[in-house]
C-alpha cells in the first residue's frame, strides 16, 4: 500500500502520534458529524485540539482517478487551506493530510485545529430576529468581497459552511471549511452575484448585503440588488423544484 502523510512544519512535534491516531480512527476521539459521505471526529494531542476528517472512500472508477488524474479531496483541503491563510482569509488552521492507495484511493483524511466558534451562518437565515444580524450580514458580505478580490470561487459557499466567532466587540470572525471545492480565477461581477446563490437568502437579507457588496465593489445598489436577487431565486426554485418531483416520485410507489 502507498501512502502520503503530510504534516505542517509547525506541528512536526506530533507527527508520530497522529499517526497513530489515524491508524485508530474508528476507535478514538468524539464525533463532531456522523455523515453518510463524511465522518469528522476530535481528538486532543499534546494539548492540540485538533479535527480529523475522514472521506468516504470513493468508487473503484473515482479511487482510479484521484490516485493518478486529480487531487483527493484531503490533499485539496490541505493546499486550499494554506493558500486561503496566505490571503489573509480565516479557516481552521491545516495541520496534515493522509493519503492511502492500493489500486486506487482506499482511505483519506484531512486534519485540522479545532476552532471555538458561537454560531455558523445557518442561524442568521432561521433566526430573522438574531442579534445583530444586519450587522453581521454586512460583515459577511466584507469577507465575501476579500474572498472575491483575492480570487477564490468557492463553489460551496453555503450556510453550514461559515463558522461566525463573535469577537464581543461588535465584530466577528469568520471561518470557512469544507474546503475541497475551490477554484483561483478572477471574479467578474457575474461570477461574484452568482456565488451567493447557495446562501438561502432571504429578500431581507439581500437587501442588506447587495448594498454592502455594492459599496465594496463601487457598482450601484440596484444593479448589485438586481442580479444577486436572481441567482438566489433560480437556485431556490431549481432545488425546491427537485425535492417536489421526488415527492410526486415516491406517491406513486
Amino acid at each position: 500500500m502507498q501512502e502520503n502523510f503530510i504534516i505542517h512544519p509547525d506541528f512536526s512535534q506530533i507527527a508520530t502520534k497522529l499517526y497513530k491516531a489515524l491508524d485508530r480512527f474508528s476507535e478514538i476521539g468524539e464525533y463532531v458529524t456522523k455523515g453518510e459521505r463524511n465522518v469528522i471526529k476530535r481528538v486532543t494531542i499534546d494539548g492540540f485540539s485538533l479535527n480529523i476528517k475522514k472521506f468516504k472512500t470513493p468508487n473503484a472508477v473515482q479511487s482510479l482517478v484521484y490516485q493518478y488524474m486529480r487531487k483527493s479531496k484531503a490533499k485539496r483541503s490541505y493546499e486550499y487551506a494554506l493558500k486561503l491563510i496566505g490571503f489573509g482569509i480565516k479557516t481552521p488552521f491545516p495541520v496534515a493530510y493522509l493519503e492511502r492507495f492500493n489500486g486506487g484511493l482506499k482511505e483519506s483524511f484531512y486534519i485540522s485545529i479545532h476552532v471555538n466558534y458561537n454560531f455558523d451562518f445557518r442561524v442568521l437565515i432561521h433566526k430573522p430576529k438574531f442579534k445583530n444580524r444586519g450587522e453581521i450580514l454586512k460583515q459577511f458580505t466584507q469577507f465575501t468581497f476579500k474572498l472575491h478580490e483575492n480570487g477564490v470561487n468557492f463553489l460551496d459557499h453555503s450556510p453550514g459552511n461559515t463558522l461566525i466567532v463573535d469577537n464581543g466587540d461588535n465584530t466577528y470572525n469568520f471561518y470557512l471549511i469544507d474546503l475541497n471545492r475551490m477554484r483561483f480565477e478572477t471574479m467578474s461581477f457575474e461570477k461574484r452575484m452568482h456565488n451567493f446563490r447557495r446562501l438561502w437568502l432571504s429578500k431581507t437579507m439581500i437587501k442588506i448585503m447587495a448594498a454592502e457588496y455594492a459599496k465594496c465593489y463601487g457598482k450601484s445598489v440596484t444593479e448589485t440588488h438586481t442580479l444577486m436577487l436572481k441567482y438566489s431565486r433560480e437556485f431556490q426554485n431549481a432545488k425546491n423544484s427537485k425535492k417536489l418531483r421526488k415527492r410526486r416520485f415516491k406517491k406513486l410507489f
